[in-house]
């Protein structure tokens, strides 16, 4: 029987999913799942460490002396802005099948709107036999926001398909392979640009960043005509409205996002209707339960070992 404090669940993941994980995970403490209604009769005073993802809002009330939090995904905005967040260490999700999936995503939509698959989906809807040719990925350069650990790995895999790809970050990095640009150079990165990626978390900084103004700084008359945007980030970093106009007035040629204001995307929003514009629903890399919850035990593991934490966030910067 497990003699240790249990793990506290918190997902709003499938339900179903995440009670059949938990049977066996955490085999040496056990878990809580807070999506089972029992645990609200439960003492949780004595619980070290909660696994959280849009958690209850009276989580901290209830167990208030925890010592890690562990975010569900690689974001943690959903954590930081909760009401009486406790001075603990904050650990986000690093995965290699997450920052896999992520890439996999990322290249896909890249590659889309490289050979103009909107296009061959409408002539083949039409049975229209409209051979185009489409640039090389060569002649593209792909500019990345955001140069962690996910952004790092899409550019590596986009260089192997051929495109030219540039990187921004806050701070600026070196990055084999890539030209990068940090803080005041936005503007430069943007004007070398013809299809930018949004790989940012979520902070005061980044909030309503891809607006109006931001697009108007993109290349515009590279291979594709116009440049496009994709947003796999967060979706408050974008202002859906403007992206709309953006396409509207021509200043954008497409866009893929798997992010946005309000999820589910409501059925009556513009971008459903916009012709090249490709939508998923923030499935581009979902944390894979089995996964995550290894995660988990290998970084209890090492605080209990009195080693560092990995992948702590800093909450200055909000990541």
């Amino acid at each position: 029987m497990p003699t240790r404090p249990p793990v506290l669940v918190d997902l709003k993941f499938d339900p179903e999913s995440t009670a059949r994980i938990l049977k066996t995970a955490f085999a040496d403490r056990g878990s809580i799942n807070a999506a089972d209604p029992a645990s609200k009769r439960l003492d949780l005073t004595g619980v070290d460490y909660a696994l959280l993802w849009k958690p209850d809002a009276d989580i901290f009330q209830r167990a208030p002396n925890l010592k890690v939090l562990f975010s569900g995904g690689a974001g943690v905005d959903s954590i930081l802005s909760i009401p009486d967040l406790p001075d603990v260490p904050i650990v986000r999700f690093v995965d290699r099948s997450l920052t896999t999936r992520m890439s996999e995503w990322v290249v896909m939509q890249c590659l889309m709107h490289l050979r103009r698959q909107r296009e061959h989906d409408r002539h083949q809807r039409d049975r229209v036999w409209g051979k185009r040719v489409p640039p090389e990925a060569a002649e593209m350069t792909v500019g990345i926001m955001g140069l962690g650990i996910l952004g790092q790995d899409a550019a590596a895999k986009l260089r192997v398909m051929g495109f030219n790809v540039i990187g921004w970050s806050r701070s600026k990095k070196q990055v084999d392979g890539i030209e990068t640009f940090g803080g005041s150079e936005l503007d430069t990165f943007l004007s070398k640009t013809d299809i930018v990626v949004g790989l940012l978390p979520l902070t005061p900084d980044t909030t309503g960043l891809y607006n109006k103004a931001f697009f108007a700084k993109l290349r515009q008359g590279g291979a594709l005509g116009k440049p496009v945007f994709i947003n796999a980030g967060r979706g408050r970093s974008q202002i859906q409205a403007d992206i709309v106009a953006s396409i509207e007035s021509g200043v954008l040629g497409g866009a893929s996002l798997d992010v946005f204001e309000v999820e589910p995307l409501p059925a009556d929003d513009p971008l459903w209707h916009l012709e090249n514009v490709f939508i998923t629903p923030h499935d581009a890399a979902t944390s894979e339960e089995n996964a995550l919850f290894r995660h988990v035990e290998s970084q209890i593991a090492r605080f209990e070992r009195g080693e560092p934490l990995q992948f702590v966030v800093d909450r200055t910067t909000g990541y």
